[in-house]
């Protein structure tokens, strides 16, 4: 596969999951039981995938 194919492929895809996770924390915030935990992990995958994003080069 071409290096810029998998890199739109992969673009879109981390835009699908962000936007999936996005509808499923609005969807379940709750203050039940679990809510923190729930929190909590949806926190950490985001800082994961913040950390797993390529950083942008600079403008010239």
């Amino acid at each position: 596969m071409h290096a810029e194919t998998h890199l739109v492929l992969h673009r879109t895809r981390a835009a699908e999951f962000r936007a999936e996770a996005d509808a499923y924390r609005l969807a379940a915030r709750t203050d039940g039981p679990g809510a923190l935990r729930t929190r909590l992990g949806w926190t950490l995958v985001e800082l994961g995938l913040r950390l797993a994003a390529p950083r942008t080069a600079p403008a010239l």
